[in-house]
């Protein structure tokens, strides 16, 4: 694993410099065969954040695959909650106003899993919870990936890193919902007008109206979420309330269910710059809570996260929960996938 010192002050065109040099120095052109569709997993960001990977950083990774020949895609996918992001058209929209465009970037954008977060495949995992998982069409389409993260601090999980852009950020809203949901959706009836738009999407007829309102019947219910995407008068609702334990491993299992069988075909950086305690899906403009330490460049989602938290203790001289949540244990998910052949928290570091 290869690492080198930035931060976020610096001139462009030098930190451009170094994500090439760690393209080389780690070996990443190695996971791009000739005329590959590579897949870049992005976070465009979230309105009002400021602190996510800017489109300036990106285009060096694309040049690095458009010259192994491959064709590479921006992408990422819509998520459960109400935003910009939550259906293609709009996040399309965002990732373009933010600068990811052809012209500043070199590649195109693609949402991975469709118009409304549910083009996904299935994917059959070795895991402990799960024995398949549901993940977005172009992530398990892709020939190869690179999986650029921006390291956080995070409000359950304790660490967004390479694991988490994996597993939460590479799964169809079925898969998203498997990681977060500790129950089938129910219906609040004070939100909702009776419109009907949530009993035509239904792929198992699970919901009816009763009394001007629609119900949904938890036995025929599979939770696939299409209700969750469709209701445009917050009515549907879940419960997120999941321990960070459990959904650490939930969100491990998915990363596998990303990259099992393309083990070797899939790069990452992780950017320890702009540290902030939350992940940037939040709409808010966020502090760094840790100075900028650097970007990291490896093969193993689970070697690059484990050495993130431990460049961010020695450089910080305290772990990333004490900034950040100190009820959480982010050292879970990196045990776990550890322990299903993600990968390995024993690693090498080479400095440049």
């Amino acid at each position: 694993m290869i690492f080198v010192r930035a931060d976020r002050d610096e001139k462009i065109e030098a930190v451009r410099k170094k994500i090439s040099g760690l393209f080389h120095k780690a070996d990443l052109g190695s996971c791009i065969q000739k005329k590959d569709l590579v897949a870049i997993k992005m976070h465009f960001g979230e309105k009002g954040n400021e602190t996510s990977i800017p489109a300036s950083y990106v285009r060096p990774v694309v040049e690095e695959v458009m010259g192994r020949s491959g064709r590479p895609v921006l992408t990422d996918t819509c998520v459960l909650y109400r935003s910009v992001r939550d259906n293609a058209a709009d996040h399309l929209r965002f990732a373009h106003d933010r600068g990811f465009t052809i012209e500043n970037t070199g590649a195109p954008v693609v949402i991975a899993d469709g118009i409304h977060g549910s083009d996904e495949k299935t994917v059959r995992i070795p895991g402990r919870i799960f024995k398949e998982v549901s993940i977005a069409s172009a992530a398990a389409e892709a020939d190869a990936m690179i999986v650029l993260s921006h390291v956080t601090g995070h409000m359950v999980t304790g660490l967004g890193g390479a694991i988490k852009n994996l597993g939460m950020g590479f799964s169809s809203r079925k898969g998203k919902l498997r990681q977060h949901a500790t129950m089938k959706p129910g219906i609040a009836r004070k939100f909702c007008t009776g419109c009907g738009v949530c009993i035509e999407s239904c792929p198992e007829d699970a919901i009816s109206l009763v009394d001007d309102r629609a119900v949904i019947d938890g036995k025929t219910c599979i939770g696939c979420g299409e209700c969750l995407t469709v209701c445009r008068f917050d009515a549907v609702k879940h419960d997120w309330n999941r321990d960070s334990d459990d959904l650490q491993k939930r969100m491990a299992e998915h990363a596998l269910g990303v990259v099992i069988g393309k083990q070797n075909r899939t790069g990452y950086y992780n950017f320890i710059l702009s540290v902030t305690k939350d992940c940037d899906c939040l709409p808010v403009r966020q502090k760094p809570v840790i100075q900028d330490i650097g970007i990291l460049a490896g093969k193993d989602p689970v070697a690059l996260d484990a050495a993130s938290l431990d460049l961010i203790r020695k450089h910080a001289g305290k772990p990333l929960s004490d900034s950040a949540y100190p009820q959480f244990d982010p050292w879970v998910q990196i045990r776990h996938g550890e322990s299903i052949g993600l990968g390995t928290s024993e690693y090498r570091l080479i400095e440049l």
